[in-house]
């Protein structure tokens, strides 16, 4: 590894940044480049590096990006016949609204803001397919329902070097809670703290996991889109310095057999009056709302499953007593169940433990989100809570073994379409079904294995 590559102090003002803000610093010249990026399918940010000056002068209005952008698979690959791209739309150009409230610096490129987008179409209404549009919209359906979402993320990866012989973990050894990291590790980690500070992306705490090369990160509680736009820059961050230390960091659920890396969603909602509506002792009852909560997100997430859950290789997390789940439960701190209750008081939240590392923020949420909204809609009543094993609960439903069974669900839920709508299961349907196509496709190196003897 490198461990020469120390972070400096940065020229620039550092945290968060506003559209006056931001003029300033292009008069000053501390800022000299806008990214202008949109979340994709895979939760990554895609877009366009703009002139400072040129942006502001002509691009505040929106700037055009090929459509695409919303229908590639991991690799880019264009996948056609979406409803408002492919070729038969000529794989034309979308018009992106920047959103000049959200910017942030990027320590790794001086000089640079990057600002979130919302692609629209031609009469500027949002398209409602992506990621950040769409959890927008089901956080703005609780909002009509009285109640605001609070989340925090929590969230793992792995570390890997990169060396002449393929891949490796960063460290084979069980560093889970070590405050004794390798000299390499700990300049690392020193270099992305102050890179995710700088770019005022608060952080409560990174701990050592106890799987080879595994990290874990946790963010603050606050407003749920924030939550995931934060997410979506530490990713964009976290990328670019591994790199710069000979490393990869990989966000798959399984990364390697027997390893699962999640991404875990806390979640509470709060009235008008800025008041927690689940706080309560653990003695008493669950208050209404949240067990409304709790029985939408149990009724409502099998049917619900690509958006959380959305390779093949998210399904390979759920094995018994690994700490992911395999069945839809819920249950008081309780990590076997898919539904955490935990906090205490005021504190009182949901832990949604169903997301592996592959997801993308937006669209989990989104899920959790709508399935909370369906439960308190519907006044649902949860099932008793699992104080046993998790794994053992016969009377709750196990989770779907691949994509493409949780896919055939999907596709044909009632609920999923009440809750999304018709263009959004289309959409998502079209982009699960390549992964399954290019899987289908391809031999992996574990059949040859199998196969030549």
């Amino acid at each position: 590894m490198n461990t020469t590559t120390d972070p400096t102090p940065t020229p620039w003002p550092t945290g968060p940044v506003n559209r006056n803000s931001l003029r300033r610093l292009l008069k000053d010249r501390a800022v000299t480049d806008i990214m202008l990026a949109v979340p994709d399918l895979q939760g990554r940010l895609m877009g366009k590096l703009f002139n400072a000056s040129v942006f502001l002068e002509r691009m505040t209005g929106g700037a055009e990006m090929c459509s695409y952008i919303l229908a590639t698979d991991v690799d880019m690959t264009l996948l056609d016949t979406f409803d408002f791209t492919g070729w038969d739309q000529r794989f034309g150009d979308s018009l992106v609204i920047p959103d000049l409230d959200q910017v942030h610096m990027l320590p790794h490129r001086p000089g640079t803001a990057l600002v979130f987008g919302t692609p629209v179409h031609d009469d500027t209404s949002p398209v409602e397919a992506a990621p950040r549009r769409l959890l927008t919209t089901q956080l703005d359906r609780l909002r009509h329902l009285g109640s605001e979402v609070k989340a925090g993320i929590e969230a793992e990866f792995v570390l890997y070097t990169n060396g002449p012989g393929g891949r490796a973990p960063a460290w084979t050894a069980n560093l889970d809670y070590a405050l004794n990291h390798p000299p390499e590790l700990s300049a690392f980690l020193h270099h992305l703290t102050q890179a995710l500070t700088d770019a005022g992306i608060g952080y409560e705490a990174f701990k050592t996991e106890g799987a080879a090369g595994q990290c874990e990160v946790t963010f603050p509680y606050g407003d749920a889109l924030a939550a995931c736009d934060h997410y979506t820059v530490f990713r964009h961050i976290v990328a670019h310095i591994a790199s710069r230390y000979g490393m990869t960091a990989v966000f798959m659920a399984a990364p390697q057999t027997g390893v699962a890396s999640g991404l875990h969603l806390h979640l509470s909602l709060w009235d008008e009056h800025h008041k927690p509506v689940f706080a309560h002792r653990r003695t008493e009852d669950l208050p209404p709302v949240m067990a409304h909560a709790v029985a939408g997100l149990i009724s409502a997430l099998p049917h619900l499953a690509p958006l959380y859950a959305p390779t093949i290789n998210s399904y390979k997390r759920y094995q018994p007593h690994s700490f992911a789940p395999t069945r839809y439960n819920w249950g008081y701190d309780h990590r076997g169940c898919a539904i955490r209750a935990c906090g205490h008081g005021a504190g009182t939240h949901l832990e949604v433990r169903l997301a592996g590392a592959d997801a993308n923020a937006y669209l989990a949420l989104a899920a959790y989100t709508a399935a909370i909204a369906h439960g308190i809609e519907e006044e649902l009543t949860p099932r008793p809570a699992c104080d046993h094993d998790a794994y053992q609960d016969q009377g709750s439903i196990p989770l779907y073994p691949d994509l493409a069974e949780a896919l055939t669900y999907f596709e044909h839920s009632t609920i999923a379409h009440l809750l999304l709508g018709q263009d959004v299961i289309r959409h998502y349907t079209h982009a699960a079904q390549a992964e399954l196509t290019w899987h289908r496709r391809h031999v992996t190196d574990i059949e040859r294995q199998r196969g030549i003897r």
